[in-house]
């Protein structure tokens, strides 16, 4: 933890929660390439209570994080559950929290923004939504950039019912073809350079193309 606090000025240091090992791979890739919105050092747990545990939420001793990027649904503890604590650990200076979902619901996000969410982004995180991000955390950039107007814009909805709150379903087809659609679309879009992993690709082809063959041969003997 040493050298995470040794971090050079105008580095965001970002708590990333998400239990979605493609999602938290979207993410990491997007923030640690997209270098025009400034530097992050992002680190990733895969639920709600490891983060606890790391911000120092059960035994009091607090990491120096900058901003935490959570999922909203998680198994065992949710990200809406994660921000209330967040938040009343230190009401005077709260740690800035965004919440993701794969779920543009306005119920769910009037939930959050009204809990002390600073922003809340539909889900697959994107190459724009870095920038927000940015704005969004307590570090010092070395440039002045725009407050975080994401939340400023937006009109907060009535709270939602609890069981409006508590409904969620991403087990359907259609949920899975649109997170997919979704990802391959960052993938498509973002700047993150893929040019590293081309050799391993052609290795694969020739290994199926190989297998294939050997096949082809097995049968006609």
């Amino acid at each position: 933890m040493a050298a995470e606090a040794e971090l050079e000025e105008g580095v965001t240091r970002v708590l990333l929660v998400d239990d979605s090992p493609v999602d938290r791979r979207v993410a990491q890739l997007l923030l640690t390439a997209n270098s025009c919105a400034g530097s992050f050092h992002v680190i990733a747990v895969d639920g709600a209570r490891k983060a606890m545990e790391f911000l120092g939420l059960k035994d009091g001793k607090q990491q120096a994080i900058d901003m935490v990027l959570t999922d909203y649904c998680m198994p065992e503890m949710t990200g809406y559950d994660l921000l209330i604590a967040i938040k009343s650990l230190n009401p005077l200076k709260p740690i800035p929290v965004v919440v993701m979902s794969s779920e543009n619901e306005p119920q769910r996000i009037s939930r959050c923004l009204n809990a002390g969410a600073e922003d809340f982004i539909v889900k697959p995180l994107q190459s724009k939504d870095v920038q927000r991000l940015r704005n969004c955390s307590s570090a010092r950039p070395k440039c002045v950039s725009a407050p975080c107007e994401a939340v400023s814009k937006r009109k907060p909805l009535p709270p939602p019912s609890d069981h409006a709150a508590t409904t969620f379903d991403t087990t359907s087809p259609s949920g899975r073809r649109a997170r997919f659609a979704g990802i391959a679309k960052v993938l498509h879009s973002s700047s993150v350079e893929l040019s590293q992993y081309f050799p391993l690709l052609f290795k694969l082809v020739l290994l199926l193309y190989a297998v294939l063959c050997l096949g082809e041969l097995l049968r006609h003997a």
